[in-house]
């Protein structure tokens, strides 16, 4: 198992550009990930890269899955929908 302090690009799902991306938010662990939640971290980055047109797959389940240390398709559709809400209310609050 991977310790917390692990570097968010070894995550599974996360390549070399959501990886930066990240970084540029201040989230350059999995400990830092774990803080800030998959949405928060999301919809940082999406803020930081408003020019990004990636499917959610690619930022935000892709996130919870590195969390969970499962692939981003594997989290179900209940979560999926339930981080789709999440996003959309914390951009309305932002």
């Amino acid at each position: 198992m991977k310790h917390s302090t692990t570097a968010v690009g070894e995550l599974r799902n996360i390549g070399t550009t959501v990886a930066r991306r990240l970084s540029e938010v201040g989230v350059r662990t999995k400990e830092d990930l774990e803080r800030a939640g998959a949405v928060t971290a999301y919809c940082e980055m999406k803020q930081r890269h408003p020019e990004a047109r990636t499917p959610l797959c690619y930022y935000l389940y892709s996130l919870e899955g590195a969390l969970r240390g499962q692939h981003w398709d594997d989290i179900g559709e209940d979560l999926k929908e339930a981080l789709r809400r999440d996003a959309a209310r914390f951009s309305d609050t932002s």
